[in-house]
């Protein structure tokens, strides 16, 4: 489930914090979990090529 997901990959970005992992690690598992959010919340996520 969706929901079980973004539980995962929290305690996994949150792990990684605490180990003081590299930033290029913690970045790429915070927008992975906000692409699960999004998607949760059947939101389209806001990209670099999203133009106003």
């Amino acid at each position: 489930m969706l929901n079980d997901e973004i539980c995962k990959k929290r305690d996994e970005l949150n792990k990684s914090i605490e180990a003081n992992e590299e930033y290029a690690k913690i970045y790429k598992l915070s927008v992975e979990l906000d692409e699960l959010i999004a998607k949760y919340y059947n939101i389209e996520p806001i990209t670099e090529n999203t133009k106003k």
